[in-house]
Parts: structure tokens; sequence; C-alpha cells
């Protein structure tokens, strides 16, 4: 793996898991998240087996093109040069039936999950192509919500549909720069958000997956440290689903 990547949302669940995954790969890893101290956690979480690796935690409000811009001066100047590869899992729900969903819960939620994302590859992107580099790969997590739908998240499931469409146009304009941009696709995942839900709820959801487990974010992890290698020189503009088989 490359020696140095940023995580956007690396705080905890699958941001956290990428994060622990690219450090044993040896890579140096900034870690990115609006809650600096869950930022700051999964940075003391992370191996350092080889020399130089250097791991940094970073606050911003990925939403904010000043927070993004001066998040990207900041990284840049710990690592003196921009990240190769990006992982932006930085996102939010505010669910609620489509009959009573407010404006604002549809605008936050874009905010944060559509606009953020843009900020983010685009910030990186320029970075890049400033640099001369001659290769990255950006990492966008989308949802399968955005191909399926959900009850209660038409805010969400909008949001990382208009991801993966992002993410494909940013393909083929970045591609004759030799960057790389693909989406991957969680289906339903263990994380703190579904430690709140009933177990029996967790169980339905189980039972509706071919494999009859939910994800471990490790799943989803070992995915995105398949998209940031060379193993996947060849993949660009692709979607992939990290499901179980659900929905297939």
């Amino acid at each position: 793996m490359n020696i140095y990547s940023v995580k956007f949302g690396g705080g905890s669940g699958i941001g956290r898991a990428i994060c622990q995954r690219f450090a044993r790969e040896g890579a140096a890893v900034a870690v990115v998240d609006l809650n600096d101290s869950a930022a700051q956690e999964t940075v003391k979480l992370l191996s350092r087996d080889q020399p130089g690796q250097e791991h940094a935690n970073f606050q911003a409000d990925i939403s904010s093109s000043e927070h993004v811009a001066n998040l990207m001066s900041q990284i840049q100047a710990q690592y003196s040069r921009p990240p190769c590869i990006s992982v932006n899992s930085a996102g939010i729900t505010q669910d609620e039936f489509l009959l009573r969903l407010t404006e604002e819960a549809f605008d936050a939620v874009l905010k944060v999950n559509v606009k953020g994302t843009f900020l983010i590859t685009q910030a990186v992107a320029q970075a890049l192509v400033a640099s001369g580099a001659s290769h990255g790969s950006i990492i966008n997590m989308g949802s399968i919500v955005g191909k399926v739908g959900n009850l209660g998240q038409a805010n969400y499931a909008a949001s990382k549909a208009a991801v993966e469409g992002l993410t494909k146009t940013a393909a083929k304009e970045l591609a004759k720069f030799g960057i790389r941009c693909n989406t991957v696709l969680p289906g339903f995942i263990a994380t703190p958000m579904t430690a709140k839900v009933p177990q029996k709820v967790l169980d339905k959801f189980a039972g509706m997956v071919p494999l009859g487990r939910l994800g471990d974010p490790s799943d989803v992890a070992d995915v995105c440290a398949f998209l940031a290698s060379e193993d996947s020189a060849y993949i660009t503009g692709a979607c992939i689903e990290v499901t179980g088989g659900l929905y297939m």
C-alpha cells in the first residue's frame, strides 16, 4: 500500500476499521473526524510497525469549504505532500417517513453526505494534480440504500445515490491524471449505530442476508484496502457492494 492515506469520518465504526486496516498494511494514516476525541482514540489504536509510519488526527466539518481548505493545508504541512489515498465515510442520517420529512432534515443530510463528498473529492484531486503525482485512489462510501431505497430514509437514500453519480463522474474526469475513483456500498453492517437497534430486529436483518449474518466493519475495510492498492490498478468508476448477497 502507498505510504500515506487520509480517512474522513475515521472516529468510529467502519471508518475506524478502515484506518486500522490501512495502518496494518503499512500506511501512515491521517484520521479526520468532526469529533476530535474520537479521531484521537482511533490514532491510539493504529499499529506502527513500519519505520516512519506517522499517524495524526485532524478535526473538520467536511460540509464547509473553508474547513476543507484549512484541513488540506494542515495535512500537507504535516506530511509535506498530498495524500495518494483518500477514503470518505463521513456521513449522517436524519430518518423520517417521507410524509413527515422536513426540508431542514433533507438539506442537513445532503449537506454532509453529498456536498461533503464533493468538497473532499475535489480538494484531494486538486492537490494531487497540482503536485504532479502520477497516481491516486479516492474511495467514497455509498450505501446499498442508494440503489434500492429504504423506509424512512428518503434523504439518506437520495444522498447515497448522489455519491455514486458524483464518484463515477469524477472517475471519468480524473482518469487522465492517474486518479482512480470508486464507491463502496455497505449493506447491514454491525456498528455503534446498530448497537442501539433491538436484537430481534437485527436477527431479522441477518435472516434477510444470504450469507446469514450482519457485516463486520472489517468486511468493508478489506474492500477499501483492495481499492487503495495497486491490485485494483485497472478499476475505476466501480460500485462494489459489501452486503453478504443482499438485494443481488
